[in-house]
């Protein structure tokens, strides 16, 4: 599973697809196709042909806040969303977290599902943290933010894929 802190205003939230049609996607679904886990590059529609291999897309909220700044009112709103989610994926085993608000939803997530971390892991890029029977990777979200200035480069962003699908492949 891979989440995001919410679909974007002119991508995700417009296509209906989280990721898509926006450059924060063009970046991650590159990415994902290079680690054979995505059937094209890019993304531009809903229809548009893309297919996930062993790979679930999501945000930790869902609809776009306005600046980019979600409260905490629209978080908790959301968060049983990606709760159920998370349990509905009956061979989950991993969740790369794009961003400290992602990190952070998943693990109150997976706490309203009765699974604690404690103590509380700290996110930082490949930062790894299990729970239970989960494993949650760390990763730097795929903004222009971080893209343009190099905080987040493709071999980074390669990396943490590379060790999320082994790590999928090895957790029982």
């Amino acid at each position: 599973m891979i989440v995001g802190l919410a679909p974007a205003a002119h991508g995700g939230n417009r296509t209906g697809r989280v990721f898509t049609g926006d450059r924060s996607g063009d970046f991650l679904f590159s990415a994902l196709h290079s680690a054979g886990l995505a059937s094209q590059a890019d993304s531009t529609r809903r229809d548009d042909g893309l297919r996930l291999t062993d790979v679930y897309v999501t945000a930790v909220n869902r609809c776009a806040p306005p600046a980019n700044r979600p409260t905490t009112q629209e978080r908790d709103n959301c968060l049983a969303y990606l709760a159920a989610e998370i349990q509905a994926l009956d061979r989950l085993r991993v969740c790369l977290c794009l961003g400290a608000y992602a990190w952070a939803g998943c693990l109150r997530a997976l706490a309203t599902l009765g699974e604690q971390a404690r103590p509380m892991p700290r996110f930082a890029h490949g930062s790894e943290a299990r729970v239970a029977g989960y494993v949650l990777l760390g990763s730097f979200h795929p903004s222009q933010q971080n893209t343009f200035t190099g905080r987040l480069t493709e071999s980074m962003l390669s990396d943490v894929l590379t060790r999320a699908v082994a790590l999928a492949s090895t957790i029982v």
